[in-house]
């Protein structure tokens, strides 16, 4: 493939040094360039600027490069208005539009996207065969999983990624896609013909500035759906209205609302799972699930609704979902102890407090919260988490998330100021936090530790060591007993 074939998908590209070599990658970090590379010049995202490492890319072999801005180079180069845009549209074509092969469904909102997107894989895995999935836990590529390394990945990362998942056979793929991930524009290139939207809460304000920018990018997902495309909204969040003003898709709502295509009409819920039964335009619907929690039940129907939609059959997609548990997501841990412990990824307010009142109808004595907040990012969230899990639990163990950068006691004082005088501990150590926490337990308590989920590392001082909650609580349990 040459240089004019990627640049003459650009318009409006100006040439700085004319050229047209063969292109046999693309690559946007100067550390990983290999000779035939084009270097495309990304900035934003917290990222340094990738016009700085030009020279080094080309040192380490790139034969061309794209910029916003001109630079001094002895190479084929080429100015464009957006380099993240022209990089989704440069892998977009270098790995073949992997997901035009593909039906694709993006899943959008602050929280419940990992669910909801692992609920919509299984139940488009049970109807059409294999499908992908990219998500925050892991990276499902047909035959092959891995770790999840990010939300939504680089452009060309992603399109790599969907390019395996063709290969290896799936007819559909499910991603999460972040705000990030919209705003920075590393979906651009993708058509999708669904799109599912969650919830809207806050979350992410250190990077976009304001709640206005963060529905904003969002909203991006649904602004750029065709008319023949799908676009799966909840009925009950005030937020949907603006996330669609713009949309020309066909619309498909779920919720509680009286005027929800998929409605939820009852729910039973217990240590064992849930039931719910569903009223749609299609038809009712009884489910069994495995997933515990008021939230899950939101994230359900909107996987339904989302199936429904795509002319899978009712039956089918109520035994697809039956079993489906996600890692971290208000998962048990037990060690034969008299209470109960639950670990949750819920590192916003909106999901501690869901987390918070769904663990509350499992809990027949105290209700023990363990959380703390992320460093470097939005500090307004940390008093409000604070005063949920103060005004929500029995007792509030305040500690350390990813402090990352930031000084650790700096972002206690700040959760604190939220407790105020509630029944609180404070340990800055995450370990023995939650050792403290289920000392503190007695038979019938419920304790929830939130925040991490999942994962299974700490960024401590800007380097990540190993830590995952569900490890953690486990030894402190069996230490015990």
């Amino acid at each position: 493939m040459r240089l004019v074939d990627f640049i003459s998908r650009i318009p409006e590209a100006k040439w700085l040094h004319r050229g047209n070599p063969r292109v046999t990658g693309l690559a946007t970090d100067s550390r990983t360039v290999r000779p035939g590379d084009l270097f495309v010049a990304i900035r934003g995202g917290q990222l340094e600027d990738r016009h700085r490492f030009v020279p080094k890319a080309i040192a380490a072999g790139a034969v061309a490069v794209v910029v916003e801005e001109p630079v001094r180079v002895d190479v084929a180069a080429a100015v464009v208005p957006s380099t993240r845009k022209a990089l989704g549209l440069f892998a977009e074509l270098f790995y073949g539009s992997p997901s035009q092969k593909m039906r694709m469904v993006g899943v959008t909102g602050t929280n419940g996207k990992t669910t909801t997107a692992m609920l919509i894989q299984a139940t488009l895995g049970e109807a059409v065969g294999d499908c992908g999935l990219l998500g925050t836990v892991e990276y499902r590529l047909g035959g092959r999983r891995m770790p999840s390394v990010i939300g939504t990945p680089e452009a060309h990362d992603l399109q790599r990624l969907l390019k395996e998942m063709a290969d290896s056979g799936c007819t559909a793929a499910v991603m999460e896609v972040t705000s990030h991930g919209l705003a920075l524009d590393r979906v651009h290139g993708i058509a999708f013909d669904a799109a599912v939207f969650t919830n809207f809460s806050r979350d992410h304000l250190d990077f976009h500035g304001s709640l206005e920018s963060y529905l904003a990018a969002k909203k991006l997902l649904f602004d750029n759906l065709n008319p023949d495309a799908l676009a799966v909204v909840n009925a009950d969040d005030e937020a949907t209205g603006r996330l669609l003003s713009n949309c020309v898709a066909r619309v498909v709502s779920y919720g509680r609302s009286p005027t929800a295509d998929v409605r939820i009409v009852n729910v039973e819920t217990d240590g064992c799972g849930t039931r719910m039964d569903l009223e749609t335009r299609w038809g009712p619907l009884h489910l069994a699930l495995a997933l515990r929690g008021r939230f899950h039940q939101m994230n359900a129907a909107a996987a339904v609704a989302a199936g429904l939609a795509l002319d899978v059959d009712a039956e089918t997609i109520a035994v697809a979902i039956r079993d489906v548990q996600v890692p971290g997501r208000f998962e048990s841990i037990q060690a034969g102890q008299d209470f109960s412990v639950i670990v949750d990824y819920a590192h916003t307010p909106d999901a501690l407090g869901n987390v918070l009142r769904a663990a509350r109808e499992f809990t027949e004595g105290r209700l023990i919260c363990v959380f703390g907040c992320g460093g470097d990012r939005d500090r307004g969230k940390r008093p409000q988490m604070g005063r949920i899990s103060a005004r929500m639990s029995d007792l509030t163990v305040v500690t350390s998330d990813n402090p990352r950068t930031e000084d650790p006691g700096s972002i206690l004082r700040d959760i604190l100021t939220g407790v105020g005088g509630a029944d609180h501990l404070v340990e800055v150590d995450r370990r023995k936090a939650i050792s403290l926490a289920i000392d503190n337990a007695s038979r019938g308590d419920l304790v929830v530790i939130a925040g991490k989920g999942h994962e299974d590392y700490q960024d401590i001082g800007g380097k990540k060591i190993h830590f995952d909650d569900r490890q953690v609580a486990r030894d402190v349990l069996s230490g015990r007993s």
